[in-house]
């Protein structure tokens, strides 16, 4: 009989499993939009979904390369270029985001429980990797739900009408979505 999991190597699993929803509940709302609506702003001082796509893997890119050895805000990092709309590709963009999620991966899946209380630094602040960890977490929750809400307007206006597949439960549908999670134990 193996040992239960300590609490650390729970929570950089649950870190992990948190990480690729959103990665894939972003990938899947941006799927539903075309390649100009990826740049669409519904006005000056709104991000596109291009930029929040830059905007994260620029920051990704800056906070979990040498994770542990190097502060967090790296010096070749230009945030402020993140969010200038370069027209890029829908293809350059995908690039650009995969390289910003494989950088968390790196870092975060060959984490070891004792690496939890270790301390490391961002922008000259020091954080436990557990802090380090859930500050990200919870800033990609953020953008994520940007991209989705961005993507299903976008969606929702489409010339051909509106074309939005749910990525939840949908509207109206809870009673249906419950009775088959009873009948089958899962969600999906």
């Amino acid at each position: 009989m193996s040992e239960p999991k300590s609490i650390g190597s729970r929570y950089l699993g649950e870190a992990i499993r948190q990480f690729r929803s959103y990665k894939g509940l972003a990938e899947r709302a941006m799927a539903q939009v075309t390649d100009d609506d990826l740049h669409n702003r519904p006005d000056p001082e709104s991000n596109s979904i291009a930029i929040q796509i830059t905007h994260m893997a620029g920051n990704m890119r800056s906070r979990w390369r040498d994770f542990l050895t190097t502060d967090g805000e790296k010096l070749d990092r230009e945030r402020d270029r993140e969010f200038e709309d370069e027209s890029l590709s829908r293809e350059q963009l995908m690039a650009i985001w995969e390289e910003g999620w494989q950088h968390v991966f790196a870092a975060v899946e060959p984490l070891a429980e004792a690496d939890v209380q270790r301390t490391i630094t961002i922008r000259d602040e020091p954080h436990t990797v557990l802090q380090a960890i859930s500050r990200p977490t919870s800033h990609y929750a953020y953008h994520v739900g940007q991209i989705v809400s961005a993507a299903r307007h976008l969606a929702a206006v489409a010339p051909e009408g509106d074309t939005w597949v749910s990525l939840s439960v949908p509207k109206g549908r809870s009673d249906e979505f419950n009775a088959r999670i009873r009948r089958h134990g899962d969600a999906k």
